[in-house]
C-alpha cells in the first residue's frame, strides 16, 4: 500500500544545554507542510535565518554536524535529526534560541519521547523513498572507514567499531529496519574516551558536557587523584565528584547495552544520513563510522539519487513472468486487438507491475495520425486500467467469473510520446484497502526507466458469471 508522509500533530519543545557551546537553548520540533523536509531556524538572530537540512550544508564534523546557509549556524544535528527521521516524520521545521541543539541525555531519547507525546498527523502527498538499485562502495582508507549501501527493501544498519581500545574492543549493532529505531537505538548515549577529554575541553570543545549527558571511557587502570581534580576544573567543573574504578566507564555509568558506544555510532548514521533529503531503502554496511565519514558518504548518496533519477526507474524485464499472455486471457475478457497486456511480471500485497510491447503492427496506428505512429494516450490508460484489473482478479477465487469495471478515472497526464518500438511498464500500488470490490489504485507509465504517463483510478469488481 502507498505510504503517505507525515508531520507532527503539535508542537515539540525542549530545553538543554548545548555539549560544545555550552550555552543554554530551547528547541521547538513544528509540523510542516508535505515535501517540506527537515529545516533549522535560528529564531535567536535577526531576520530569524533557515538552515536546510541539506549534506550539502555541512560546514564541519567534528565531534558532531553543523549547518549553516544564510549566514548562520546550527551544531550538533545528528541527534535531533535522528529522532525525528526514526519516527518516521517527513516534515518538520526545527526552531532553535540558540547556536546548537540542545545534548539532553546525550542520545535521541528525550527527543522521541517528546514527539511521541505529541503524535502524527498523515499528510495527502505520497512518500517517496530512495530506492537503491546497485552496490556502492566507499572507503577512506587512510583512516579505515567503510561503507557499503546495497539493495533492500528496508532501511537496514549494521555497524562495526573498532578502537583497538581495551575498554569497547570491536563491537557491533545493527537496525533491521527503521521500526526498531525507538527501541532500540534511540535511549543509546554518545560517548568520549577520557584520554580525549583534555584536547576537547583544550580546543573549546564540550563546554556543556557531564557525566549526565556523555559515557566518558576509562582505558587505564590507575589515574591520580591529582589527574582527576585537575580535569575536573580545566572542564569548569570544579565540583564534580569523580570517581575510577580500574577500566570501564567513569563513575561506574552502567551501560544499557553492552555494545550501547556501537549503537550510538549507528544512531549518528541516521541523524547524518537524514540529509539526503529523503528516506532510504537499502541496507548499510559501515566499518568505524564517524561524522567525517558519514557526511562524505551521505554525499555519495546524494549523488546515487541524481544518478537514478537521470536513469529513471529500473524494472528487470528478463525475469520470467508471473503471468504470460495464456494466463492474462484466463483472467481478463479482453481479446485482440483490446488486449493491452502482454505480460504480468511481479504482483505483491499492494502493487502489481506488467508490460506491453508496442508494435507497428498496432490496428490503431491505420488512423491515428497515419505517418507519424504515436500510441494513443487514451489506450495507454487502458492498458493501465487491465493491469488494474488483473491485480484485482488476482485477490478473488475463481476470477474467470468477475468482471472489472471502470467507476473514475483522475489526475492523468502524459509525459512524453509512446511510439511502436517502445517497451511500456505499467507499475500500480493501491492507494486504500480493498473495500466492497472496490479498487483504487495510483499508475505510472514508463518506457526506458522514464516516466511516461500516470493517472489514478477506480473499478469494481463484481462476480457477474456463473461456473
Amino acid at each position: 500500500m502507498s505510504e503517505k508522509q507525515r508531520t507532527l500533530k503539535g508542537i515539540v519543545k525542549l530545553s538543554g544545554i548545548g555539549l560544545h557551546t555550552g550555552v543554554v537553548a530551547n528547541l521547538e520540533i513544528h509540523p510542516a507542510p508535505a515535501n517540506h523536509g527537515y529545516k533549522f531556524q535560528r529564531i535567536d538572530l535577526e531576520g530569524k535565518p533557515m538552515i536546510k537540512a541539506d549534506v550539502e550544508r555541512v560546514v564541519s564534523t567534528e565531534r558532531g554536524t553543523t549547518l549553516e546557509q544564510n549566514n548562520a549556524k546550527v551544531h550538533t544535528t545528528e541527534h535531533v535529526l535522528a529522532a525525528i527521521y526514526g519516527c518516521q516524520v517527513d516534515n518538520a521545521l526545527i526552531t532553535v534560541d540558540g547556536p546548537e541543539i540542545p545534548i539532553m541525555d546525550g542520545s535521541s531519547l528525550k527527543f522521541v519521547e517528546a514527539i511521541e507525546e505529541v503524535g502524527y498527523e498523515e499528510q495527502e502527498a505520497e512518500r517517496v523513498y530512495f530506492e537503491l538499485t546497485e552496490n556502492i562502495p566507499w572507503e577512506d582508507e587512510e583512516n579505515g572507514i567503510e561503507f557499503l549501501a546495497i539493495p533492500d527493501v528496508n532501511y537496514r544498519l549494521t555497524v562495526m567499531v573498532d578502537y583497538q581500545s581495551p575498554v569497547l574492543g570491536t563491537q557491533h549493532a545493527s537496525m533491521y529496519h527503521i521500526g526498531e529505531f525507538k527501541s532500540e537505538i534511540a535511549k543509546c548515549r554518545t560517548f568520549v574516551f577520557l584520554r580525549e577529554l583534555e584536547f576537547l575541553a583544550k580546543n573549546n570543545l564540550i563546554k556543556g558536557g557531564d557525566l549526565d549527558n556523555a559515557i566518558v571511557m576509562v582505558e587505564r587502570p590507575e589515574i591520580s587523584e591529582k589527574e582527576l581534580t585537575d580535569l575536573a576544573k580545566l572542564l569548569g567543573k570544579e565540583d564534580l565528584k569523580v570517581d575510577i574504578d580500574g577500566i570501564g566507564v567513569l563513575n561506574s555509568t552502567k551501560l544499557q547495552y553492552e555494545n550501547e558506544p556501537a549503537r550510538h555510532k549507528l544512531l549518528d548514521i541516521v541523524g547524518d544520513l537524514a540529509l539526503i533529503g529523503k528516506p532510504i531503502k537499502a541496507h548499510i554496511l559501515a566499518a568505524r563510522p564517524g561524522h567525517s565519514g558519514n557526511i562524505r558518504f551521505a554525499k555519495v548518496l546524494k549523488e546515487q539519487i541524481k544518478k537514478q533519477q537521470l536513469k529513471g526507474k529500473h524494472f528487470d524485464l528478463t525475469l520470467d513472468p508471473l503471468y504470460d499472455i495464456n494466463d492474462i486471457e484466463k483472467m481478463l475478457p479482453h481479446r485482440f486487438p483490446f488486449l493491452m497486456v502482454d505480460k504480468i511480471m511481479e504482483i505483491t500485497d499492494d502493487s502489481i507491475w506488467g508490460i506491453k510491447n508496442i508494435t507497428m503492427n498496432e490496428p490503431v496506428f491505420t488512423g491515428h495520425f497515419p505517418g507519424n505512429p504515436v500510441f494513443p494516450g487514451v489506450l495507454q490508460v487502458e492498458a493501465m486500467a487491465q493491469v488494474g484489473g488483473i491485480f484485482a482478479l488476482s485477490k478473488v477465487e475463481e476470477p474467470h467469473l468477475y468482471s472489472t469495471y471502470f467507476m473514475k478515472i483522475n489526475n492523468v497526464k502524459f509525459k512524453q510520446k509512446v511510439l511502436p518500438g517502445d517497451t511500456v511498464v505499467f507499475e500500480l500500488k493501491l492507494m486504500s484497502a480493498i473495500r466492497r470490490g472496490l479498487v483504487e489504485m495510483s499508475g505510472v507509465a514508463y518506457v526506458n526507466g522514464k516516466v511516461v504517463a500516470e493517472a489514478e483510478m477506480l473499478a469494481q469488481v463484481i462476480k457477474d458469471k456463473e461456473a
